[in-house]
């Protein structure tokens, strides 16, 4: 299994989880975090994207699949305005950090079984369906990203949704 795989997974799983278990505050910082990683991550690691064929549906599916995991990550946490403080605050529990393990997890058992468990059915395939080990490789890497960043977008729309209530009920 390359590194890469290896390297993407466990920043993203250590990023998500030391800042997003428990009750944490929702600042700029925080949403800014995700979208540098992924500005680092996607132009070192998406060398060579497939542009056609069941490689680049294979990389357009994994890049939807982990957005849809994202927003439902996002949905697993809950949001406070504390007004004392005039801060927006996150809760994540175990729930939240089961999913986001078990999703890691199962990239990663997918992309050793790939090369240790059943190479040559996947070899067979990807030959098939000419589809290049970068292609599934990116694939998995866009999922990933794409469920970083739009956990993270979802963040800042509740966020933007708090705040802009806390000013409506201030007006009135």
């Amino acid at each position: 299994m390359e590194a890469s795989v290896w390297i993407v997974n466990l920043v993203v799983l250590a990023a998500v989880l030391l800042t997003d278990l428990g009750f944490r505050e929702v600042s700029g910082l925080r949403l800014l975090r995700p979208v540098i990683v992924a500005v680092v991550i996607v132009p070192l690691y998406l060398k060579h994207p497939q542009s056609d064929g069941t490689g680049l549906a294979l990389e357009v599916g994994g890049a939807a699949v982990g957005a849809l995991l994202g927003l439902y990550a996002a949905s697993l946490m809950r949001f406070e305005d504390s007004r004392q403080s005039g801060r927006i605050h996150s809760r994540a529990g175990a729930g939240y950090a089961a999913l986001w393990t078990a999703v890691i997890g199962a990239r990663l058992a997918f992309a050793y079984a790939a090369q240790h468990w059943f190479p040559q059915q996947i070899g067979r395939w990807m030959a098939a369906h000419r589809v290049t080990v970068a292609g599934l490789t990116d694939a998995l890497l866009l999922m990933a990203v794409a469920m970083l960043l739009a956990r993270t977008g979802a963040m800042a729309s509740r966020r933007r949704q708090l705040i802009r209530e806390r000013i409506e009920a201030w007006e009135r």
